[in-house]
């Protein structure tokens, strides 16, 4: 008996898909633009529900603002997957070789239709393009075309998630949420911190969540105080401090949530830090609101940490946009949250925000991070946890 073959379901509704796609057509019908080099695989899964690590390779899919069929150029190893996770029909092939150069595939894919002498945008702002290959591409397309960066075409269009894509955000918030519980019990002396990692990530994976596009992070002791992970296991102590923050990922969307756990007793300055940082979390998430300044955030970020002295401890940004990511990051930006940033929050918008406090001098670190949503009258924090300080005794 065969055994019947069963094809994986797209993440969403394929007029969803349609839909998507057309905005992006709308966009660079604005932008005077004829077609858009799409190399971002984030936009690849936007648009089209494509789910691959090919991205690595040379990997770009033409869509252009008439109704021609979207095409993609891809390897082999990627083929199957792109028919069965995505609503692409057209895929072509460039296969590895000796001096093979798959920029000319696709100035012939752009020739078929029907786009020398025309506008073309570019995602440049991407891990999926390397200088090698956009090398590669600006050799093929010399006076061929007229190349422009178009990175936030499609970047713009993901700002702003879906109630479909909001279903999928907020199954990661619940997933982190279990996933820092069990990280923060398992932050005992005597135990490596990569145990405090594996403990998060079997939770996440055991309930359905993907492996994260980057991370845990998880650093004892004075590795506390580093903004980023870092190689090589270190034992947890006894009176000793775990900076943990890592995101979660679900169909690709991802949740951010940020502790420093203090093991053994809580000095009083680690509670002074932790006042601090809580005062500073609960101002930011208050200033997130729709049409106020993404810039706010940053301002009541400083305006809570310099008056109570920390001004040269606090960081330049305190938090970023989230969504859909692969590696090497779950970071979903631009946007950064920083002083001046001009862009209005609107609803549908994710934010991470993070108020950490990193005293070099006396070597305690002290950070609370969650993810929040913007909505019609305000934000929702999508996290069901307490702000308050983890400590095992």
């Amino acid at each position: 008996m065969v055994e019947q073959k069963t094809v994986p379901e797209l993440h969403f509704s394929r007029n969803e898909y349609a839909q998507r796609i057309a905005n992006a057509r709308k966009v660079l019908k604005n932008k005077k633009l004829d077609a858009l080099l799409v190399f971002s695989q984030e936009s690849h899964y936007y648009l089209t529900g494509f789910d691959t690590a090919g991205y690595v390779f040379f990997q770009c899919a033409v869509i252009t603002t008439d109704e021609q069929p979207i095409t993609l150029l891809t390897r082999r190893p990627d083929v199957q997957q792109a028919k069965e996770t995505s609503v692409i029909s057209d895929i072509r092939v460039w296969y590895d070789a000796e001096g093979a150069n798959p920029a000319n595939d696709l100035r012939d894919i752009l020739s078929e239709k029907g786009l020398a002498g025309c506008r073309i945008g570019i995602e440049l702002n991407t891990y999926g393009l390397t200088g090698l290959s956009y090398d590669k591409v600006l050799n093929a397309l010399k006076n061929w075309c007229l190349l422009e960066d178009a990175s936030d075409v499609v970047r713009g269009l993901r700002l702003i998630k879906s109630s479909a894509e909001l279903e999928y955000v907020r199954q990661a918030a619940h997933i982190s949420d279990a996933a820092l519980v069990e990280m923060i019990q398992s932050s005992r002396p005597h135990t490596l911190d990569t145990i405090v990692t594996a403990a998060g990530l079997n939770s996440m994976l055991s309930k359905g969540g993907d492996v994260p596009p980057a991370g845990p992070l998880v650093n004892c002791g004075h590795r506390a105080l580093y903004g980023r992970s870092v190689a090589g296991s270190h034992v947890i102590k006894d009176k000793d401090q775990v900076t943990i923050e890592f995101a979660s990922s679900y169909r690709r969307y991802t949740t951010c949530i940020m502790r420093t756990v203090v093991v053994g007793e809580v000095f009083s300055v680690q509670r002074d830090m932790f006042n601090i940082v809580s005062d500073a979390i609960n101002a930011m998430t208050d200033a997130a609101a729709p049409n106020m300044p993404l810039g706010s955030i940053d301002d009541a970020h400083r305006r809570v940490f310099d008056e109570a002295g920390h001004k040269v401890h606090r960081y330049s940004a305190c938090g970023y946009s989230l969504g859909a990511t692969f590696r090497p990051s779950w970071m979903d930006v631009p946007p950064m949250i920083y002083s001046g940033n001009p862009l209005l929050c609107e609803p549908g918008m994710v934010f991470f925000l993070h108020a950490m406090l990193a005293n070099t001098d006396a070597g305690y670190a002290m950070s609370f991070g969650h993810t929040l949503l913007i909505t019609d009258s305000g934000s929702e924090v999508l996290s069901s946890l307490p702000v308050e300080l983890p400590s095992i005794s």
